[in-house]
């Protein structure tokens, strides 16, 4: 067995091979000690040496879960990287679990932040994420299954739902979708978006990611399922519907009427991030009639001193504020909040005097702003933000009625938009209920 290893291991000098003489039985071993943590000693050491008894360590062999047979060859170094010990004893094989599990602590979410609710996000480690969310959807029916990807990197994952409520169509075209995934190093739940997501150009992503538990015990409750991947505390939840992108877990936290005046807020705030400078531009440069003759001539006056159009202006502003959000997510985070902040103040401020923008543009570009800001989800606001630019090249070619016409284009395309087979622009779905026995 240690020669076939080493021939597997040629050039890892950090790896332990030795074959321990007891007396009784020759064993030869064979781990990685940066992977193994201290169960070693009093799972294969201690027994081998100190207090060695040959019945009872064949017990221990059959009795012990983390003692597992491994006679196939082939799965030997796989299992080493593992974090496994391998044993030869009296010409068997076998393999001890005593991988190094760090110790991770729980945080609080940093991405989708509530007033009420749970303060607690998902780990990267596997086996916590799971603790998290057996504690919130603690249920016999709750399925977990077990799945390697990644050539090089092994990583594993987990495909969770509730048996009773799943639908059986999806799950089967998930599993058609994990067979396709074809990675070498699988390390962010962003790359299995990727890899599970049909069509790769599409604007507005099909499948949600959260870090909160309770979102994703909520979903796993109305028949979703989730995947979970090791090394990231991001959850995969399909399908998913527009709805589910606008929704905040605090909406399941606050009074009725409140939730339903803060979800038309984000519907109007969508609306606004995609259109208003599509509209600036359409109005300013083509159709100024839409608003009063007093408007109109206040808009005029503020471009007075503008010595360009009126597109050139958005652009400016707008590329302004795309630096400054991707300005705020690249520096560290003890000067990235301040210099962001005072970029803008003093940008906006400066542009504005000495003639570069309107004033209007000003007003335009915070409102665009803080609007996408409302979207509780960060990859759906990505797309609303990406969506933005082409209103504003249509404006610049065929106005308000370009506007108008595009607007009614993206509606149809998010009626024929499907995850995995659902429909997405679906406002109400039928609740999944238990067959009875």
């Amino acid at each position: 067995m240690i020669e076939e290893i080493r021939n597997e291991f040629k050039n890892a000098t950090d790896l332990f091979t030795n074959v321990l003489d007891n007396g009784f039985w020759a064993v030869e071993i064979a781990y990685f000690p940066s992977l193994c943590d201290e169960k070693i000693k009093d799972g294969v050491l201690v027994p081998l040496s100190y207090r060695f008894d040959p019945d009872e360590f064949r017990r221990m062999l059959n009795s012990n879960p983390k003692y597992e047979h491994a006679d196939d060859p082939k799965e030997w170094a796989n299992l080493i990287l593992k974090g496994y010990v391998l044993l030869k004893i009296e010409g068997k094989h076998f393999s001890f679990k005593s991988d190094r599990t760090p110790v991770t602590q729980i945080d609080a979410p940093t991405v989708e932040s509530t007033l009420q609710g749970p303060q607690t996000a998902f780990t990267e480690d596997l086996n916590i994420n799971m603790f998290l969310l057996r504690l919130r959807y603690n249920v016999p029916s709750l399925t977990v299954e077990p799945f390697d990807k990644g050539t090089l990197s092994r990583t594993s994952l987990f495909v969770v739902y509730d048996h009773r409520l799943v639908n059986a169509k999806i799950l089967k075209a998930l599993y058609k979708q994990l067979d396709k995934v074809k990675l070498d190093l699988l390390q962010s739940s962003g790359q299995m978006v990727k890899q599970l997501t049909e069509k790769n150009h599409r604007v507005f992503p099909t499948i949600l990611q959260t870090e909160r538990p309770d979102r994703v015990a909520d979903m796993l409750s109305k028949g979703k399922i989730a995947v979970m991947l090791n090394g990231s505390r991001f959850v995969l939840l399909l399908p998913v519907r527009l709805y589910d992108f606008m929704h905040a877990m605090d909406d399941e936290y606050e009074a009725f009427w409140m939730v339903r005046l803060l979800i038309l807020v984000r519907y109007i705030a969508v609306a606004l991030t995609i259109t208003l400078p599509a509209l600036y531009i359409a109005i300013v440069s083509y159709n100024p009639e839409i608003f009063r003759v007093q408007i109109a001539f206040t808009i005029d006056g503020s471009r007075a001193g503008v010595p360009y159009p009126s597109f050139i202006e958005v652009f400016i502003m707008l590329f302004m504020i795309e630096a400054l959000i991707e300005a705020s997510i690249r520096l560290p985070r003890i000067v990235g909040s301040t210099a962001t902040t005072v970029g803008g103040l003093i940008l906006g401020q400066a542009a504005q005097q000495a003639g570069l923008v309107s004033s209007i543009m000003i007003i335009v570009t915070s409102v665009v702003a803080i609007s996408n800001f409302v979207i509780p989800n960060t990859t759906f606001s990505q797309s609303v933000r990406l969506m933005k630019y082409l209103f504003i090249i249509i404006a610049m070619i065929y106005g308000i009625s370009g506007v108008a016409v595009l607007f009614f284009a993206l509606i149809v395309y998010l009626c024929g938009l499907r995850s995995f087979g659902e429909p997405y622009l679906a406002l109400f779905t039928n609740e999944t209920k238990e067959l009875p026995k």
